[in-house]
């Protein structure tokens, strides 16, 4: 059992996301930064949608209520376990009565508290992830509250060992990113040429930022007006995260893991999937700038991610039967 102390607003189960289900208006959910969640479960031995605690709004403090294994990834910041700090992205194990205590990250936005095992809560299509507009999933369907208890699988793992961060292991795009600023890669979408040649030009060039009206739902973006070459009325289509809507003011809003299934403004890009999880972890006020790529550079860029995912799942094995030699051998030595 797991007991939040301490909670900003919004902070909430989630797991890698509700699939099957957008035909009928229910949207994905789940974290926002799905490579961060996959190498929290990799390091813990975890299936690899367990779900966990997504915070992004600081301090978040809980107690364990047995001793379980644990870790920390996403962004990185000041982690305590009682008053001993510990590394983000390295596996721990927490005793009894121990307060975990997490600090806003220095680098990136969001954290995600990963269990051995697992949050347990009920599965609801599909997945355990809340979805926080239609109020069901997660926790009784909200944010986490201060007193709320929460089941988790529960077990240790050898500890002592972690993982480079993904926003270190994987270098952005552009070796001309300038700080505070991220580079996306995003390919033109449907509508790209209903758009001016100066709009367009606009588009990729400009440092876009990122407003306070971002949310899990989409992130707005203010950096002047994209104009039409002349008015559109579009039937509705389907969402996704990564797409990049135009509403009637110009700015543009990039679609996100609460993203709605059908909208009906037009569509400048899309940003990949590989790079979603930057903007996950970029913060309210900094600014992104979009990079043009095509299906190619996509892929590959998947191909990146899912090598470097490899490497770690190769680690954490070579680590966990190198502990358990261990083990054996100083059994042997008692016998």
């Amino acid at each position: 059992m797991i007991t939040v102390l301490e909670t900003g607003v919004l902070n909430s189960v989630q797991d890698a996301g509700r699939f099957g289900y957008r035909h009928l208006g229910v949207s994905t959910s789940g974290v926002m930064d799905p490579l961060a969640l996959r190498c929290g479960n990799i390091l813990l031995g975890n299936a690899p949608d367990a779900a966990c605690i997504e915070v992004q709004t600081f301090p978040f403090k809980v107690r364990f209520d047995k001793a379980v294994s644990f870790v920390v990834t996403g962004g990185e910041g000041t982690i305590k376990l009682g008053e001993r700090a510990l590394q983000p992205w390295s596996v721990a194990t927490a005793q009894a009565g121990d307060v975990l205590t997490l600090d806003r990250p220095s680098v990136g936005a969001r954290m995600y508290l990963c269990v051995c095992g697992g949050i347990d809560l009920p599965v609801v299509l599909g997945s355990r992830s809340t979805q926080l507009r239609g109020g069901f999933g997660g926790y009784l369907g909200r944010p986490l509250q201060a007193d709320d208890q929460l089941a988790g699988v529960g077990g240790c793992v050898p500890d002592g060992f972690g993982a480079v961060p993904h926003l270190r292991a994987l270098p952005a795009a552009s070796a001309e990113e300038k700080e505070k600023t991220v580079i996306l890669r995003a390919i033109p979408a449907t509508d790209h040429f209903l758009f001016t040649e100066e709009a367009r030009a606009h588009f990729w060039s400009a440092s876009w930022q990122i407003t306070a009206q971002s949310n899990r739902l989409g992130y707005r973006l203010k950096g002047g007006a994209l104009k039409l070459t002349h008015p559109v009325e579009l039937r509705s289509y389907g969402v996704i995260p990564g797409i990049i809507q135009v509403p009637p003011a110009g700015e543009p809003i990039v679609q996100m893991a609460d993203a709605n299934t059908a909208g009906g403004y037009p569509r400048i890009a899309t940003v990949i999937e590989a790079d979603l999880w930057r903007l996950a972890q970029a913060r309210i006020g900094s600014f992104v700038q979009l990079q043009c790529c095509d299906h190619a550079e996509g892929l590959q860029a998947m191909r990146n991610e899912e090598a470097y995912l490899q490497a770690l799942q190769d680690n954490a094995a070579l680590y966990r039967k190198s502990f358990m030699r261990r083990d054996a051998g100083q059994a042997g030595k008692k016998s």
